[in-house]
């Protein structure tokens, strides 16, 4: 089962270079030129220059339409889907003056990073345009330093959710007219209706247009797809802390939930860093990993969980908390770890008294890697002890007392205390 899962873990695969078959470089140089909705008109004289002497000019078909006829390089648009389509369209046109047509800055959420990873940056040149978020900021008056920027041309809703505080300022890239809705709808399930929402549409053209209303009441059919939506969070919805230890009950739970505060220790000893990848081993509810990626946007994380009703649990905590790129693999450690990408962090929140769990979890982490597990009883405790004794690392017991009423006055109930040893891969 875990097997036939695993083909589904989305965003793991490999980062930097991973489209370069055959693709090094470009002789005749590949020119990268930001176009915005004002199209011809402006554009800078090096960037008209460029699209005049192109010899084959990629674009979607809005882009190239903006182009006079003037132009005659021969214009090819985006196939659907565009990415895998790249490194075929560059070799088909190597040695020839090509240039690409990308909205606004191309180097902002746009083909141009994608194109100089491919090609190498001394194969392309940019020519950046305004971005829409710069445009929306300058007609907002929004310093664009106090602003959270988000796109969700090609990410679901629910990446909002970390974003969402009182009184915060964020600029969301569309990717259609329906995004506004989509938006303002999270904005109402959040309790933040009381939201400003302005969509603004056409951004430097002639049909730019701006409407604003309330997340709770705003009538937003009829937009025009090519918009940014600017939020200013109203103050009347719950607020959600952004360190790590969120409140017991932002999860759906059965039970099997690491509590805020072993939770919040334990997110310390794991120590997220920005492009980690973190096994989460025995997932339960999904807090751990789902805190590990909200601590920053780059932290990405597989939660390995054999029970199906938990398998859908975790997937809606990760949705609700805002991180819906979180893989979840159904199966049982340590069958399950094998054929994931290799982890620079594991946690191991439960089966740790499996045979095999802890080998296979210790044999998977590169040099330098780390390995963080928690034991609430004796025997996995005494697993614990005896790695700690042939492995070092650290040893820390976590014994947790919360207030509770005691007939009519108010006593403390212990928790189960928590065993987390921590250990580095030398």
């Amino acid at each position: 089962m875990a097997q036939a899962t695993r083909a589904g873990v989305p965003g793991l695969a490999a980062s930097a270079g991973g489209y370069g078959h055959g693709v090094t470089e470009n002789p005749a140089g590949l020119t990268v030129i930001g176009i915005g909705a004002d199209g011809w008109p402006g554009l800078p004289g090096t960037a008209t220059a460029a699209l005049t002497a192109a010899d084959v000019i990629l674009g979607s078909d809005r882009q190239l339409a903006l182009l006079p006829p003037d132009v005659t390089g021969v214009r090819v648009a985006w196939p659907s889907p565009m990415l895998p389509a790249l490194p075929g369209l560059l070799e088909e046109h190597r040695g020839r003056r090509v240039a690409v047509l990308a909205s606004g800055d191309p180097m902002f959420h746009g083909v141009g990073a994608t194109l100089v990873r491919l090609a190498g940056p001394e194969a392309v040149r940019i020519i950046p345009h305004p971005s829409s978020v710069s445009l929306a900021a300058a007609r907002l008056g929004w310093p664009l330093a106090d602003v959270d920027v988000l796109s969700l041309v090609n990410a679901q809703v629910e990446r909002l959710h970390p974003l969402v505080h009182p009184g915060r300022r964020i600029l969301v890239l569309s990717r259609d007219a329906d995004t506004p809705a989509q938006v303002a709808g999270l904005l109402r399930d959040r309790g933040y209706g009381d939201s400003t929402v302005t969509v603004l549409a056409q951004l430097g053209g002639e049909a730019e247009s701006v409407r604003t209303g309330t997340a709770a009441d705003f009538d937003l059919t009829g937009l025009d797809p090519l918009n940014v939506v600017a939020v200013e969070c109203g103050r009347g919805g719950p607020a959600r802390p952004v360190v790590p230890g969120l409140p017991d009950d932002a999860y759906e739970s059965d039970g099997q939930l690491t509590k805020r505060e072993v939770r919040a220790v334990t997110l310390a000893i794991l120590g997220p860093q920005p492009g980690e990848l973190l096994w989460d081993v025995g997932a339960g509810s999904g807090s751990i990993a789902i805190e590990w990626m909200r601590s920053h946007r780059g932290c990405r994380a597989v939660a390995v969980e054999s029970s199906p009703e938990r398998v859908a649990r975790i997937r809606a905590n990760a949705g609700a908390l805002g991180v819906p790129d979180l893989a979840v693999v159904e199966g049982r450690a340590p069958g399950a770890l094998a054929g994931l990408p290799a982890p620079d962090v594991v946690f191991i929140g439960g089966g740790l008294t499996r045979e095999g769990v802890l080998e296979a979890a210790w044999d998977a982490l590169p040099a330098g890697g780390r390995l963080v597990a928690n034991a609430v009883t004796l025997e996995s405790e005494a697993m614990l002890a005896a790695w700690y004794a042939k492995l070092g690392g650290e040893l820390t017991r976590v014994a947790v007392n919360r207030a509770s009423p005691v007939g009519g006055f108010t006593g403390w109930r212990a928790m189960m205390p928590v065993t987390i040893w921590s250990v580095s891969k030398p």
